[in-house]
């Protein structure tokens, strides 16, 4: 268990008995020394778990390609504004730059990421400016916002990182890749006598749960989204995943949010299923112990209900949205390349030939291909 982590849940439980299981994922996730909150566990392959961008660049080439599109659409706007929630060390970013996409000249690229220490690691292979420079003064000087561009028609693309979300409204693209199932959620469980909340206390040195009474207004919604659950069921409530959905639509003048993440059409399914199933931890590329085993040393996500957020325009899985982005022709393009030039031992030849594993593993249905895509156009 962190030193820190251990220290922050001691306190507040001593102070209130229990905490709500949502304050106790955002601990051990998001605080100063939590799982992401140090930097220490996000991403890569020598981190705890592989996400898309960590597999290699072909997924950030795709996605460039999926930009330019929105750009198309939107009529080619400058600036065009990518805000990438949850970006980490910056590994799609780099990838995407790197596939020079035909928008890039109006490409303004805003890195959100929560940990100061993964926004540090950002500068190490990107050229980051000044949210200043890339968007213009906040209205708010305490705030990441918004006003006029400080730079002209054409300069991009220009990269800056951001801590949470910008604070006005802009014309783009917001793109969240494995973020809502990781955002803090509620745990509720079926008893013979209604609904009950998980909490989290501690017994001695070890954490351990509590069930108490849900609040009505929670046994309301929870009864809405899964009516017939069984004794001994249990759902997650999303409220922050809802809530950030709600706050990246309202970033947008014009444009398209995607997510990409565990997803499942309904809370009801999820009730459905054992708990073990939906709500996993990973550890150095590995399945995890209990959630309240080891605080802040390991990843604990959670499959997204969609019918708890706000109905998206667009729901297919990552395989398909690949596809239909262009990631089958950039594939026979890497084995043309290496076909014309294996003979020569050429770093470029090698690398197209990568696109077959990576695509692989792109779209395994079993894998990172299951991932649903969710999109929401603003006009």
């Amino acid at each position: 268990m962190s030193a820190l982590v251990e220290a922050a849940l001691a306190e507040r439980i001593a102070r209130s008995g229990s905490v709500r299981f949502d304050e106790f994922v955002a601990s051990v996730l998001y605080g100063p020394d939590g799982f992401f909150g140090s930097g220490r566990g996000a991403g890569g392959r020598g981190g705890d778990f592989l996400t898309s961008p960590e597999v290699g660049p072909l997924f950030g080439t795709v996605v460039a390609r999926w930009l330019d599109e929105r750009w198309d659409e939107l009529g080619r706007p400058d600036p065009f504004v990518v805000v990438e929630a949850a970006a980490g060390r910056g590994a799609l970013a780099i990838a995407v730059l790197a596939a020079e996409p035909r928008c890039a000249p109006a490409l303004r690229y805003l890195l959100v990421e929560a940990s100061d220490a993964l926004r540090v690691r950002q500068g190490e292979h990107l050229a980051l400016a000044h949210p200043f420079e890339v968007l213009g003064p906040s209205p708010d000087p305490e705030a990441d916002g918004v006003r006029e561009p400080a730079l002209g028609a054409g300069a991009g693309p220009v990269c800056c990182p951001l801590s949470d979300l910008p604070a006005q409204s802009v014309v783009g693209v917001v793109l969240a890749n494995e973020l809502l199932d990781n955002l803090p959620f509620r745990l509720l469980e079926r008893g013979h006598d209604g609904w009950s909340e998980v909490r989290v206390t501690a017994d001695g040195d070890r954490l351990t749960e509590l069930l108490v009474p849900a609040p009505d207004d929670v046994v309301r919604r929870v009864h809405a989204l899964a009516p017939g659950a069984t004794v001994g069921a249990r759902v997650p409530l999303q409220e922050q995943a809802t809530e950030w959905v709600g706050r990246a639509l309202g970033v947008l003048e014009r444009g398209t949010l995607a997510v990409i993440d565990y997803a499942v059409p309904t809370t009801a399914e999820l009730a459905d299923r054992s708990p073990a199933e939906w709500l996993r931890t990973y550890r150095d590329h590995r399945r995890g112990g209990h959630p309240l085993e080891a605080p802040g040393e390991q990843d604990l996500t959670v499959e997204v209900a969609v019918d708890q957020l706000p109905a998206p325009d667009g729901d297919t899985d990552q395989a398909a949205w690949l596809r239909a982005a262009g990631i089958e022709d950039l594939v026979e393009e890497g084995r043309r390349r290496w076909s014309e030039s294996a003979g020569v031992g050429d770093l470029a030849a090698l690398r197209a030939r990568s696109r077959v594993s990576e695509a692989a593993a792109l779209c395994d249905p079993s894998g990172l291909g299951g991932f649903r895509v969710l999109e929401w156009h603003v006009r």
